[in-house]
């Protein structure tokens, strides 16, 4: 008798917009986790909420590895009531945020908050041309939300990863659908497309 392999779904979790890979389990109802349910994901930063957008089929699996991670369960009410909560947690947090930026006068651009699940640390993803001395407002931050801040400053291409929006060609953006990777932009291609 041979173990069937577990099926693997893409999850879209609510802090990006591209799907991931996550395996379901054994134990878990697999009729349950089809598109359109809300799960709870095991990620590097703890648990998630996110959407299952499709599931892959079990020929698949093989193919993917072991390095995938797994949906811990389907969503419950209150699973979804804590996201709301935290959701709008994370709109105060940037409203707050980019207050006490303007106040200290940093060059920096807050792009987006993000509260883990669990609610251990809220996490603050800016951009900025150069590196920023932003201990001080961490400590401001810190005092006003009671958590932990962790700041995080990323590109300009994973800031509109993270934002999503229409590129020239009126599709969704590459980097926030199916691009997993940024491949380096040389010179050459920057002319070619008269960037």
């Amino acid at each position: 008798m041979t173990l069937q392999p577990s099926p693997v779904v893409r999850v879209r979790l609510c802090c990006s917009g591209r799907p991931g890979l996550f395996t379901v389990p054994e134990d878990l109802d697999r009729d349950a986790v089809c598109p359109g349910v809300p799960v709870i994901v095991e990620t590097e930063s703890g648990p998630a909420v996110g959407e299952v957008a499709s599931t892959l089929p079990a020929a698949a699996v093989p193919c993917l590895g072991d390095g995938i991670r797994r949906v811990a369960r389907v969503a419950t009410d209150e699973d979804l009531g804590i996201r709301r909560r935290q959701e709008q947690r994370e709109r105060e947090a940037f409203r707050i945020g980019l207050l006490k930026i303007r106040e200290r006068g940093l060059a920096m651009k807050l792009t987006r908050v993000e509260q883990l699940f669990d609610g251990s640390r809220l996490v603050f993803y800016f951009t900025a041309e150069g590196r920023i001395d932003f201990r001080e407002l961490v400590r401001e931050l810190a005092a006003e939300f009671r958590s932990r801040i962790e700041m995080r400053q990323i590109g300009v291409r994973d800031e509109a990863r993270m934002l999503c929006g229409y590129g020239g060609c009126g599709r969704p953006l590459c980097c926030a659908t199916w691009l997993h990777a940024f491949e380096p932009v040389s010179i050459k291609m920057a002319k070619l497309q008269d960037l």
